[in-house]
Formats: C-alpha cells, sequence, structure tokens
C-alpha cells in the first residue's frame, strides 16, 4: 500500500510502497478514502525536517540534555550514531481519517466490516486504529466533511473547557481550520463571536461564518473590537487556536477578558504569562489537549478500556460522535474551509503548498476501487528479488529503536542473508529494509516464521510476545535468537522448555538469547584472567539504569514483565558466565518505598551465590546520576582487582600481565554476539549457550521478581 511519510534529516515528503498491516485485538482495520491534511501540525514537523542540526537542537533542548548524557556515558562516537539513526527514520503523516471497515479484530464491538467510519488513522492506503479512536460515519455525512472529524473535535475539547453559556462573548484568536471550526460550534452553542486573524481571507470568511472578525494586517484594534462587543465589560473567554512562538495572544487574550474570564490555548503559542494579568482580574487559564479525554492513555487509546459514561461524559471517540452528529444535522459546514484536493500520488504537491503557502483544508483523496482495495491489503513488500547465497537466512520480527539501530546492523556485518523483517506497522520495517538490505518486509509474523527462505528467526519484539514466538519458531525448524527476557512467566518458560527438548531430538536447533555482554572483548579478557587464577571471585556490578515513566511498557508486568526481569536478566547472565558456576541461591532487595517517584522494583540489590563458592551483588539502580557511568563491574580475586567501566575502560590491579585496556567507543559484545550465533550454525557447533544455562538464568530471574513482589 502507499503511504505518507516525512524524512526527518531533511523534510522531503516521501509516497512510500510499504506492507499493509494486520488487524489488531481491539482494532478496525480500514480502506481509507478521504484524509485531511492538518496544516498547521503538519508544517510544522515539515519544517522541523528541513531545518539544520542547529536549528533542530534549538527547538529540542530536552533532547540537547539527552545528547549530552550519553556523551557522557556512552561515547562521542555512539552518540553520533544514535543520533543519525533516529534523525534517518521517516515519520509517518497525518491523523484525519476517513474509510470504509476492512476488518475487526478480536474483542471490537460496536463496528462490522462495510461501515464507514473516521479515525485519527495516518494518510496510509489502510490503517489499523483502536476502536476507541474510531466513530462511525453517518449516512447523511460525505467522506469529504467527515474528514475534519478530528480537527473539528480539537476545537471542542477547547469549547468543553471554556464551559460557554448561551449568549456569553467568546473570541477566537487565530483563524485557521481548528479557528474556523470553533467559530461554527461556538454560534450553534449560542454565543457572541469576534474572531482575530492576519488573513484577509480567512477573516472574510469568519465573517461568512457568523462571527465578527478583525483583521490585524489592516491595523484593526482587537481590544476595542472586543470592548465594543462585550459592551464594555470584558469578554467572557478567549479560545487561542493561532501559532505562533509570541507571547502577546496570551497577554491580549488576558486583557480582552472581563473579571473572572476564561481563556484556553489549543494552538502552540509563547507561554511567558504576567502574573499581574491574571491576578488582579482572577482569570482562568486552562490548557486543552488534543481531542478530549482518553488522549495519550495507553488503558484508553491502546487497550480499549473506556471511561464510565456517567463520570466522563465526552472522551474523545464521544467527541468525534458529536461532531458528526452536528455534521449530519447542518450545524456545521465544512465544506468553505476546503481550499485545496489532490489525489493521492499528487500529495507532494500538497506538501509544497502546505511549505510555501498558507492553505485551508487540504483533501487527499484514495482510490476505492476493489482492484485498489485487493492490492492495498498486500501485508509483504518485495525490495530486492535477488539474495546472496547464504547457509544462513534470517527473517526479523520487530523493528524497533534496539532493532534498527543496534541488533539488525551487528547481523548486517555477518555472512548471513538479510531475507525478511516483519513489524505491526510496515513503516519503520520498510526504513530498516532499505537501509540495511533486507530483501523482504512485511507485517505477516506467521508467514515469516512458516517461510521456506529463512532458516533462522531474531525476534526483537515486546517481551509478552518472545515464548509464543520462539515457540512457534522452534516449531518450524527454525534457528532462533531471541532477545532478551526469554519469558516472562514460568508458565511460558516451561513451554519453551517442553518445545526446546522435543525438537531438539528430532532436528538440533540454535536457540540464543541476546545475552551479548558476554561476548564483549572485555569480558573475555576477564574470563581469560579469571580462569587463570582459578579461584572464587566476588563480583560487584552496579547499574546506574536511570529513571524512566511508570507508565513505560517495560515497567508493565504485563507486557514488559517488569524493568528488572526485561534488563537485569542481561548482568544475571553475565555474573554466571563469569563465575562458570551454577546459581545456587538467588536474594533480592528493592528500595523502601519512600522514593520520589514511588517506583520501587527498578532499585534492587541482587545477591547471588554460585556453585563453586563464588559471589555476585548486582546493584540495579534507577534513582542516580547520568554522569555518572551507566554500567560498572569490580571483580575481586586471588589478591587482584578487575575494574570495568561502561564497556569502554577496564583497569587491573594486581593482575600478573595485565594493567589496562580501553577502546574508542562502547563495545557490549552485539556484533561478536551475532557473528557468533551465525557461525555456531553455519558449522553446526554446540549452542553458544546451553538451553539448561539459559533456562537457570530465566529461572533466577523470575525467582527475583517473586521476591521483590511479596
Amino acid at each position: 500500500m502507499k503511504q505518507i511519510l516525512q524524512n526527518l534529516k531533511n523534510g522531503d515528503t516521501e509516497i512510500e510502497e510499504v506492507p499493509s498491516p494486520g488487524c489488531r485485538p481491539g482494532h478496525l482495520l480500514i480502506k481509507t478514502t478521504r484524509t485531511l491534511v492538518s496544516a498547521g501540525t503538519e508544517r510544522m514537523l515539515v519544517e522541523f525536517g528541513k531545518a539544520n542540526l542547529i536549528d533542530k537542537a534549538r527547538q529540542q533542548p530536552d533532547k540537547v540534555k539527552q545528547v549530552f548524557d550519553k556523551v557522557k556515558t556512552d561515547g562521542l562516537a555512539p552518540t553520533i550514531a544514535a543520533v543519525q539513526n533516529k534523525l534517518d527514520q521517516s515519520l509517518p503523516l497525518g491523523y484525519c481519517n476517513v474509510g470504509t471497515v476492512v476488518e475487526v479484530g478480536d474483542g471490537v464491538t460496536g463496528f462490522k466490516p462495510g461501515d464507514r467510519v473516521v479515525s485519527n488513522g495516518k494518510h496510509a492506503e489502510v490503517v489499523c486504529v483502536p476502536q476507541n479512536l474510531c466513530a462511525k460515519v453517518p449516512p447523511t455525512v460525505a467522506d469529504e466533511d467527515a474528514a475534519f472529524t478530528v480537527i473539528a473535535a480539537i476545537a471542542l475539547q477547547g469549547i468543553r473547557l471554556i464551559q460557554p453559556t448561551l449568549g456569553e462573548t467568546v473570541v477566537v484568536t487565530g483563524l485557521g481550520l481548528i479557528g474556523l471550526v470553533a467559530v461554527q460550534l461556538l454560534r450553534a452553542h449560542g454565543c457572541r463571536v469576534l474572531g482575530i486573524d492576519f488573513d484577509s481571507a480567512k477573516v472574510e470568511l469568519a465573517k461568512q461564518l457568523g462571527a465578527q472578525a478583525i483583521d490585524l494586517s489592516n491595523g484593526e484594534d482587537p481590544l476595542l473590537a472586543a470592548q465594543q462587543l462585550s459592551r464594555h465589560r470584558g469578554v467572557d473567554a478567549v479560545l487561542i487556536t493561532a501559532s505562533t512562538k509570541s507571547n502577546e495572544p496570551i497577554h491580549q487574550a488576558a486583557t480582552m477578558c472581563r473579571q473572572r474570564g476564561r481563556m484556553v490555548p489549543i494552538g502552540v503559542v509563547g507561554m511567558e504569562m504576567s502574573r499581574a494579568d491574571f491576578y488582579e482580574k482572577e482569570l482562568s487559564f486552562q490548557v486543552s489537549c488534543s481531542y478530549g479525554p482518553g488522549r495519550y492513555d495507553p488503558a484508553y487509546e491502546d487497550q480499549g478500556h473506556d471511561y464510565p459514561y456517567a463520570f466522563v461524559r465526552w472522551t474523545e471517540q464521544r467527541n468525534f460522535e458529536a461532531i458528526l452528529d452536528m455534521m449530519a444535522e447542518k450545524r456545521i459546514d465544512m465544506q468553505p474551509l476546503i481550499s485545496h484536493r489532490y489525489n493521492l500520488d499528487k500529495a507532494t504537491e500538497a506538501y509544497e503548498l502546505v511549505s510555501g503557502g498558507n492553505p485551508l483544508g487540504i483533501l487527499l483523496q484514495f482510490d476505492s476501487s476493489e482492484s485498489a482495495t485487493k492490492q492495498s491489503l498486500d501485508r509483504t513488500v518485495t525490495l530486492s528479488k535477488s539474495l546472496a547465497a547464504a547457509s544462513v537466512g534470517i527473517g526479523f520480527i520487530g523493528s524497533g529503536s534496539y532493532a534498527t539501530s543496534v541488533l539488525i546492523p551487528a547481523f548486517a556485518k555477518t555472512d548471513a542473508a538479510l531475507v525478511v523483517v516483519s513489524c505491526n506497522a510496515g513503516v519503520s520495517g520498510t526504513h530498516v529494509a532499505k537501509k540495511m538490505g533486507i530483501a523482504n518486509v512485511t507485517t505477516d509474523t506467521d508467514a515469516l516464521i512458516k517461510s521456506d527462505t529463512n532458516n533462522t528467526v531474531v525476534i526483537s519484539s515486546r517481551h509478552d510476545s518472545h515464548a509464543e514466538l520462539v515457540i512457534k519458531s522452534l516449531a518450524a525448524g527454525k534457528h532462533v535468537f531471541v532477545e532478551k527476557p526469554l519469558a516472562i512467566t514460568r508458565d511460558d518458560l516451561q513451554a519453551i522448555s517442553n518445545k526446546y527438548y522435543e525438537v531438539e531430538k528430532e532436528n538440533p536447533v540454535q536457540l540464543m538469547v541476546g545475552f551479548n555482554r558476554r561476548f564483549s572483548p572485555f569480558i573475555q579478557k576477564a574470563k581469560e584472567l579469571l580462569q587463570r587464577a582459578g579461584e572464587p571471585a566476588s563480583f560487584i556490578y552496579t547499574i546506574n539504569a536511570g529513571a524512566i515513566p511508570a507508565d513505560h511498557w517495560t515497567q508493565d508486568l504485563k507486557i514488559g514483565g517488569g524493568r528488572l526481569l526485561g534488563e537485569a536478566c542481561h548482568f544475571v547472565d553475565l555474573l554466571r558466565y563469569l563465575a562458570d558456576a551454577s546459581i545456587v541461591t538467588t536474594k533480592a532487595i528493592q528500595i523502601g518505598s519512600g522514593c520520589q517517584d514511588g517506583i520501587q522494583n527498578d532499585k534492587v540489590t541482587i545477591l547471588l551465590a554460585f556453585e563453586n563458592g563464588s559471589m555476585g551483588t548486582v546493584h540495579y539502580l534507577a534513582n542516580g546520576n547520568k554522569s555518572f557511568p551507566k554500567e560498572r563491574l569490580e571483580i575481586f580475586c586471588a589478591g587482584a582487582i578487575l575494574q570495568l567501566d561502561n564497556f569502554r575502560k577496564m583497569k587491573g590491579y594486581g593482575w600478573p600481565g595485565f594493567k589496562r585496556m580501553s577502546m574508542m567507543k562502547q563495545d557490549k559484545g552485539n556484533n561478536h554476539c551475532a557473528k557468533a550465533f551465525v557461525d555456531a550454525i553455519e558449522s553446526g557447533a554446540e549452542p553458544l549457550i546451553p538451553f539448561a544455562e539459559l533456562y537457570e538464568v530465566s529461572e533466577a530471574c523470575l525467582d527475583i521478581m517473586e521476591q521483590i513482589s511479596a
């Protein structure tokens, strides 16, 4: 299918061929008929892409700080590579979609194939959208009008926060799409409306829609007009829908308002406010968030949990429905807001207009014929029909940040053939496939696993999917490399064990977990020194993990297994490898309940005892400072000490023949790990890590999770 993407590096708008998404549980699969270009929002994205690196940095000072923090811990070269990888990605554009339901996912209610719906889907021939972000289009509402629903819902949510009553006077500052929709909604609500803008054509349109309007380009005085419209009492409320870095709209709004007036900004404006403006009048100020309650709440949007109707009357979905009802009743009219229409194949012309002009509503029209629909639903796109001969053909499942920046590039340096990459939406998979020379991209994971073209599967999807994908891949006779953790429950771990030993009897395969640190040159040297010493060792491993939000998916026990299980397994495995003995005891202690962010299970000390008398302590801490190295390993053995800092420098104290080892850039062993895995398949060698050891480390990590959860 075709999809509109924007290159973050240079700002170019592209029409890309990507695989159609599959229909996921709780989602609708929709064949698009119309989308609306949001000139304001999408212009900002295009302008950001076209900006040079310095201007990009100025627009995102928080990201610049993250870059400097990463330089301190990881070094300059890895940081530059990470920034370039981020900017090299393409961003899907659009959030105002109309189409016909092709398929409904498991658990969806209230929708069926054939329904016409609006959604916040992208500019793509086919979109997969959660059910709470969709609404049915009434029969009397045309697709062209319905395409404005999401934009109109943004205006409606701002108006709901103002809480206007019949006869009140409201100013709308900024007469773009949202502002002109707001004018109509306020008029339908019985309000007297004053519109303000610099664009004469938009001012005239606002007048046609029933507002009084001020053309700032002609030097008209908005404060005088507001006083006159409010009978010199001050306006009741101001809705700011302009987009400017200036602080003037806020100051102007405060000046216009009456005592205890209300002010709601929707657009992106300067927010440096004068306390006196608000203090003297006791003004109310509230920022509006997108389409309404539920926005950015994963439980509502992704998992489909609706808010109780009696307590949250207007969610984002119910705002969509309200807008569609008003369209059906002819209370608001979108036709005057349409300035341009383009077929999808001319979309780049539309974005040239967005960048250089001052359009209103730009509609993109999609081919809805039966043949076009059939073609757009193809879930696999072939980028190259020629593959180099190789004994290892890899199919990658997952194209997230780690996969695209670290894992897939590591396998690309081996002798393996990169056959196919699978992802949910298709965009990230297409990007990495083109960049790394992968022959095919698909959204059909089951087809990848069953395919005869790849004998190896590399899994880097979300943690809750690992066990199922490992079992399916083993059942298909594939070699498997799975990013940690191997499983997030004991039942899943046992199911993998059962399938592995069942398959191993008939067809020996490599099953590997991505414990790359074992393969780092630093660790290989440490292992050599420890074997030479021949005595039990004591390990102190400090991980300055850094805080992440409580609602991040890795913190979710059902999806990520918890941050400790998802990441700390690396460190348990590494100490198991260096000790070269089985784990006999695990004990975990987490920080007390008084920690600043309220999260306890990513601030944990783990104690490990090994069969040969070695012992290890893992301090996994998210309450430190980023200027400190992220990982520090100290090893005490036979009267000597090794200190490894962040896989860049290792010092030896008292080791005969070893004092120090350092590298220009961090080396956590990713490339060595990928090569060793491919070489083992090619040579038919024994598993790189015996399955019993993988099982042991996984079980120890599950023990740790149970201890801190008790």
